[in-house]
């Protein structure tokens, strides 16, 4: 990197957790780093910028992009971060209510990258990170819509990286298990909760709660974010923790209908 020229990265969803652990790193790494929220706290810790920005809207992506490639001339890493977590029966929620958490977890990604590519298929150089997740490859019980959007997710950058590849941009996929400190924050509630699922719902909530004690942390995310922005070597998928990668190296190599049986036990469901 040259000093008179560092090269730019853009963060959605960075006022905490995976994504302000991501500018960080990025920032010490020598980028010159933007974070965004939909109200950014004014939060510079003189490593990065803080922007405004809701994804869910095509003139505040516009107009943030358009912002940065004014300060800088270049967006070298997008990082799409920004996400909402909805768990519950599938039933439990409208059509409405996962329409808005696509809005942001797949169409918000959409914006963002159609907004950038065009400045970095001119440069003939970029990478886009995509914070996707350990149920975008196995959707467990009472997460059918957040796995649904990051199975589209997956589906979307798997498709996309084939076609940039000729202007040498390239996109990966980080897949963390449980995250710290990611469990309650922007997560929607069931708009229409059913009896029938209380104990359901109760049962997994106490299931992510102890699955915090062995997740990952947002640091360790934010060291795959780095090595998938910065490595020669592009890589499609990095799942993120021991789970992570159990998960996917399972998933991929056992039968079916054993790993079935092996995922209701996990999650205490009968037979």
């Amino acid at each position: 990197m040259h000093a008179h020229s560092p090269k730019t990265a853009l963060v959605t969803g960075a006022s905490s957790g995976i994504g302000r652990a991501t500018a960080e790193a990025l920032a010490r790494a020598g980028f010159t780093v933007f974070g965004t929220s939909r109200k950014p706290s004014g939060h510079s810790s003189g490593q990065f910028s803080m922007l405004a920005c809701d994804v869910t809207d095509e003139a505040s992506v516009a107009s943030l992009v358009s912002e940065i490639l004014s300060r800088t001339g270049r967006i070298d890493v997008l990082v799409n971060n920004a996400g909402l977590g909805l768990f519950g029966g599938a039933e439990e929620s409208s059509a409405a209510q996962v329409q808005r958490l696509f809005d942001v977890n797949l169409f918000g990604v959409i914006r963002m990258i159609n907004a950038v590519l065009p400045s970095m298929r001119a440069k003939g150089q970029g990478r886009i990170v995509n914070i996707s997740s350990a149920l975008g490859i196995v959707p467990a019980p009472y997460s059918a819509h957040y796995a649904a959007s990051k199975f589209a997710l997956e589906g979307y950058s798997e498709s996309l990286d084939h076609e940039i590849r000729a202007f040498n941009v390239r996109v990966s996929l980080i897949e963390p298990g449980t995250v710290k400190g990611n469990f309650d924050q922007n997560a929607l509630d069931p708009d229409t909760k059913l009896a029938e699922y209380d104990d359901a719902r109760a049962w997994v909530q106490g299931f992510f709660k102890k699955a915090l004690l062995t997740a990952v942390t947002p640091e360790q995310v934010a060291d795959a974010v780095l090595l998938a922005a910065t490595t020669p070597r592009h890589q499609l998928r990095y799942p993120v923790g021991k789970v992570a990668s159990q998960v996917s190296l399972l998933r991929r190599l056992m039968p079916a209908r054993m790993f079935d049986k092996i995922l209701r036990k996990e999650f205490g469901l009968p037979g």
